[in-house]
This record gives structure tokens, C-alpha cells and sequence, in this order.
């Protein structure tokens, strides 16, 4: 990590929101994002305790992280409500929510709940070379039940579910260790089952 003017981080995160604010405006991730990662950035987040996404260059960010991973997603408001900049470290962490276009019958909006936010480290020439997302899985689950259950998810996250609930990776995910067989599934399932049980 590398130290930058704190003038020059404090400038890139503006470019950074407004490039943002314009990519939810039309809906199009990779236009206004892609061209603000460095040719060999990383950008990446978890997907539970044994699976995560990672993007390793530009392209694949443009094709997979803002591209394919923002499918179905487009009409989605993702605004920053804290920034926290780091110049000797030449770091920054942005916290957001996650919110669908979609509201419930009493007019609240579907937003997913807890901590949401990424973790960017700069690369200078106003470009990142690492980013990292955190969210709160749990809530995002929660939403997705309660939005399916509502009929308020659209077609194509449908199918990425389908997709995923089929045991097939996504494009750019991958397993972090092998996935327990079945056998092991079953025993940690029925452990758990005794214990809500009996509490042992």
C-alpha cells in the first residue's frame, strides 16, 4: 500500500459517487465504472463460509463484477451514506445500502438491512486496484425470501437462483475449499436439529 495526497483520494471518490449516481440513472455498471479499475485490479466479496466471487483484471470486472453480476439488478439503488479515506494507506472504505425499486404493499421500500459497504485500495491515475464488498448476508437472504414470496423479483434474478440453487457456480465464483458430500451435509444438519432440540 502506497501513500497518495489526501487532495487526489478525496478526488477520486468524487469522481467515484458520480460515476455511481450516473450508472444507477441508467443502468449501466460496467459504461461508467470500468474504465475506474486499474488493467490489473482485483475486485471481489464472500458468498456464505465456502464461496466467494472474484474478478482478477479490468475486463473481467467490466464482464462479470459491473457486467453480469449487475443483471437484473440495474434498477437497484446502491447510495453512500459514509466515507472513510485513508492516504497514507492510500485506502478507502465506502459504506452503502442496497435498495430495489420494488415496495411493499404498505409503501416501504425492500432495502437489505445491517452493514453493506467496499473496501477499495488506490491505485493512482484515479483508478482502484482492489476492491472488496461486505454485506450482510443474512438480511440479503431474508429480502430475497420475502421478495420472492411478494412476486417482487425480476426474471432474470430468478434464474441466477435457479441457477445457484442447482449447485452451478455463477461466472466468476468459486468454491474456497470442497464442498462437504452428503453424508457430512446430513450428520451436520441433524446435529443442529438435536440441538434446537434439546439443546445438546
Amino acid at each position: 500500500m502506497s501513500s497518495f495526497p489526501r487532495e487526489e483520494l478525496e478526488e477520486m471518490v468524487t469522481r467515484w459517487l458520480q460515476a455511481n449516481r450516473d450508472a444507477e440513472k441508467e443502468g449501466d455498471w460496467a459504461k461508467h465504472l470500468g474504465a475506474m479499475y486499474t488493467e490489473d485490479a482485483q475486485y471481489g466479496w464472500n458468498i456464505g463460509p465456502n464461496q466467494e466471487f472474484m474478478a482478477n483484471n479490468r475486463q473481467e470486472i467490466i464482464d462479470l463484477a459491473i457486467g453480469y453480476q449487475m443483471k437484473g439488478f440495474e434498477d437497484w439503488e446502491y447510495p453512500y451514506h459514509d466515507i472513510i479515506i485513508d492516504e497514507k494507506r492510500g485506502t478507502v472504505i465506502g459504506f452503502w445500502k442496497q435498495r430495489a425499486p420494488a415496495k411493499r404493499a404498505d409503501g416501504t421500500v425492500y432495502e437489505v438491512a445491517g452493514i453493506g459497504g467496499s473496501w477499495f485500495e488506490y491505485g493512482g491515475n484515479f483508478q482502484w486496484r482492489w476492491q472488496r464488498d461486505f454485506f450482510d448476508l443474512g438480511n440479503t437472504k431474508a429480502l430475497f425470501f420475502e421478495m420472492a414470496g411478494d412476486g417482487a423479483l425480476s426474471p432474470t434474478v430468478k434464474k441466477k437462483i435457479q441457477t445457484h440453487a442447482h449447485n452451478k457456480l455463477l461466472p466468476g465464483h468459486r468454491y474456497l475449499r470442497p464442498e462437504p458430500d452428503t453424508l457430512t451435509k446430513a450428520r451436520n444438519f441433524m446435529a443442529m436439529v438435536k440441538i434446537a432440540a434439546t439443546g445438546r
